[in-house]
């Protein structure tokens, strides 16, 4: 039998994602063959996942800038400043393909990572967020994949010991084939103590520390690039396996080695692991980098220098130290338990050489790997534009009060207690409002101060599959209004922006005119991105998910005693709805719930009516006025009744809006609105007249039933029961 031929190294390179005309451009740059680790390298650092080079032209539409911006897109995570020289650092990331493959480590390691990309800052991990998008439930993996992605999210952040307050949770069929994993972190750190990637000058130690090196997740950036198909559950080995223990020891050791002065520059191994940190200090700071693998800490015997720079082993580090200080380095290394090695210097070559067993087996130029990879600019089609549905369109339920019951026992509206339970919520002390409690947005408390952070996360992918422009505009309006309805100053957003195969024009669509819906939301309502990942290839064999371009927001609430939940609701307080509505059913959960269509062009966001409404809200709760509120959204301002009813175990009773069909009046999903439940509505009423703004009484809060006059009563209890019992009878069924 005669052997196999010897693969060619542009056959290599295409294994590794590059294209045929992407390895001619290694070519020039090198101006001749790379070998196999140069290969492997440019890979990583050229792959979609690290390089961005499908996005990056239109990223740049963002506002990335502001009064309170003390560091933007960039870094391993924005900053921002929330006075009394107090900065927050935060960032979500996704962990998609992992997720999929391996759902518990894949979970798992994506809260670790992203903690490490804002401890590595300089802050101290106070809060966590996640926003999960699973199959339709009668999928055959779907349970299983809930199952190990919440077991590791709590898994992870129990262990360590970081609060998860918030997030969102949606099943949908588009999602069968590709889950997506999103988590996000926030700090807490001291402005004038924010800790940077880029090395300063040549002639600087690099110090390893961490965990060892293993084999796990090599080309998991890579795979993180690529589409799925039938076999892609022989993707395990690139899944990393996380130690939340090894972590907590991490956050510790980084933090005092901060503090002890020693740190010139210091970077997270995530995605592309040593390759990337290295490649990003060095290429950051203009200066070159030598390392000598043989010093790389390693838990398996005989690793290549290709499986050492290409592993994602998890809860790694690696540090610039200042001239002289490895000893002060190595003395908290050890005092924490943790492997540490010098293992490189910063050269002024410009190269990246990297040595293993005597041998040069890796010496090219940092500027293609770091900043020179290509770029892309895709064609695009728009997504066609849907008509605009009038109520008489959609048909009403012929039994309002099964149709109320239906919507919220739905998978996307029913309760999700059984897994935000499995997640600790309170570990540190600091947490005000969680998912538990019935709030808009999770609130920590700014430990030894009267400030607290607010932080949400969302997105409506119904809408952008629609719309994308219109449901990018919404994605960031809705955050900033959850933001508000806590009583919070919207100041800054984090987006994750999860799309399928950018190669294809109509993929391209959703995400150009995705951002440039985002990117108008976030100047009309000054809230500037300031940190953010970009996941692509988001399909299984050509059929992409639904667009879901996920934001994580922050803000800043002065004096906690000051906010809003919509759990407060007594007897005998007023409803009083705020805002325009006009009964917009398209893309709405009642269409595709109750009608079981999915059609329609989506609600409309005016930005600037956004603002005016949210000014209002927000000046009520911050002047003690109003301390119950929900803004609208999924469901309309029947859902939102519903939950501050469940929220505050008390009936209540509507009176439809007038000028609208009572189904749109209900169900419509109008954007700019909240329910506002307070004794005394003048201030609310006299307000929103001063401001030129729609307000209006519609119910009173009272007794076991959540009614509408003249139309149903409800018995809160049987609400309870479906809108409860949903997610444990599917997850123990």
């Amino acid at each position: 039998m005669s052997a196999q031929p010897a693969k060619t190294l542009r056959e290599t390179a295409a294994e590794y994602g590059l294209k045929s005309e992407e390895y001619d451009v290694i070519l020039q740059r090198l101006n001749r063959e790379p070998n196999p680790v140069e290969l492997g390298v440019f890979s990583v650092m050229w792959s979609e996942h690290c390089s961005y080079k499908s996005s990056k032209k239109h990223l740049g539409k963002f506002p990335t800038t502001g009064p309170r911006v003390i560091c933007g897109p960039g870094e391993n995570a924005g900053v921002i400043d929330i006075g009394d020289g107090q900065a927050c650092i935060f960032k979500m990331e996704s962990h998609n393909h992992p997720s999929y493959i391996e759902p518990y480590q894949g979970a798992a390691t994506g809260v670790g990572g992203i903690m490490r990309d804002v401890f590595t800052m300089g802050a101290r991990p106070i809060a966590l967020l996640n926003a999960l998008r699973f199959g339709d439930p009668s999928h055959p993996k779907t349970k299983r994949l809930v199952s190990g992605v919440v077991s590791g999210i709590g898994g992870y952040g129990n262990c360590v010991g970081v609060p998860t307050v918030a997030g969102e949770t949606n099943f949908h069929r588009g999602y069968d084939g590709n889950i997506l994993v999103n988590a996000m972190c926030v700090g807490l750190a001291d402005a004038d103590k924010i800790f940077y990637s880029a090395a300063p000058a040549a002639g600087l130690p690099v110090v390893y520390f961490g965990s060892k090196t293993g084999r796990d997740g090599i080309h998991g950036a890579t795979m993180a690039s690529a589409e799925f198909d039938d076999a892609s559950d022989e993707k395990r080995p690139t899944v990393q396996v996380g130690d939340p223990f090894a972590e907590k020891l991490l956050i510790e050791a980084t933090l005092e080695l901060m503090a002890s002065g020693a740190v010139a520059a210091i970077q997270d191994m995530g995605a592309a692991g040593l390759t990337s940190s290295s490649v990003e200090m060095a290429g950051k700071g203009g200066v070159g980098i030598e390392l000598n693998l043989d010093m790389v800490p390693q838990r398996e015997d005989g690793m290549s220098a290709y499986e050492m720079m290409l592993s994602e082993s998890q809860e790694r580090m690696l540090a610039i130290l200042k001239p002289g200080r490895e000893a002060d380095g190595q003395r908290i290394f050890e005092k924490w338990g943790l492997d540490a090695a010098t293992i490189g210097i910063t050269t002024d070559t410009g190269h990246m050489v990297l040595k293993h067993q005597g041998e040069i087996v890796c010496d090219v130029p940092l500027a293609p790997l770091f900043d020179d990879a290509p770029l892309y600019d895709r064609p695009w089609v728009a997504t066609p534009a849907q008509p605009r549905l009038t109520a008489a369109e959609v048909p009403a339920p012929a039994d309002y009060a099964g149709a109320v019951l239906k919507l919220m026992s739905a998978p996307d509206m029913a309760s999700k207690r059984w897994l935000w339970e499995q997640y600790d919520r309170h570990v540190m002390a600091d947490t005000l409002e969680d998912s538990a409690t019935g709030a808009d947005a999770g609130i920590v408390r700014v430990h030894g101060s009267r400030k607290a952070l607010a932080v949400t996360s969302d997105c409506t992918p119904r809408y952008v599959l629609n719309d994308a422009y219109e449901g990018g505009k919404q994605v960031v309006a809705e955050a900033w209004r959850n933001l508000t309805a806590v009583g919070a100053d919207p100041i800054a957003i984090t987006d994750n922006l999860n799309f399928g195969n950018p190669e294809r024009p109509e993929i391209m669509g959703q995400i150009v005119r995705a951002i440039e819906g985002m990117a108008e939301a976030c100047r009309a309502l000054d809230f500037p991105v300031v940190s953010g990942n970009v996941s692509l290839y988001n399909e299984t064999n050509g059929q992409a998910i639904p667009p879901t371009p996920t934001v994580g927001a922050v803000g800043l609430i002065p004096d906690y005693a000051r906010r809003a939940d919509f759990a407060g609701m007594k007897a005998g307080d007023a409803l009083v709805l705020v805002g325009d509505t006009t009964g917009e059913l398209g893309a709405s959960m009642y269409l595709r719930e109750i009608v079981g269509r999915e059609d329609g062009a989506p609600p409309p966001v005016d930005l600037a009516q956004e603002r005016k409404v949210g000014d209002i809200i927000r000046n009520l709760i911050l002047s003690g006025q109003v301390t119950v509120v929900h803004d609208l959204s999924d469901g309309g301002l029947i859902a939102a009744a519903a939950e501050m009813a469940l929220a505050s175990k008390l009936g209540l009773n509507l009176t439809a809006p007038e000028g609208v069909a009572v189904h749109a009046a209900l169900f419509g999903e109008d954007q700019a609105r909240y329910l506002i439940a307070v004794s005394d509505p003048a201030a609310v009423l006299d307000a929103a007249k001063a401001a030129g703004v729609t307000a209006s009484v519609i119910g009173q809060a009272g007794g076991d039933d959540i009614a509408v006059e003249g139309l149903f009563a409800l018995p809160l209890a049987k609400l309870r029961d479906a809108h409860e019992g949903w997610m444990p009878a599917y997850m123990g069924g």
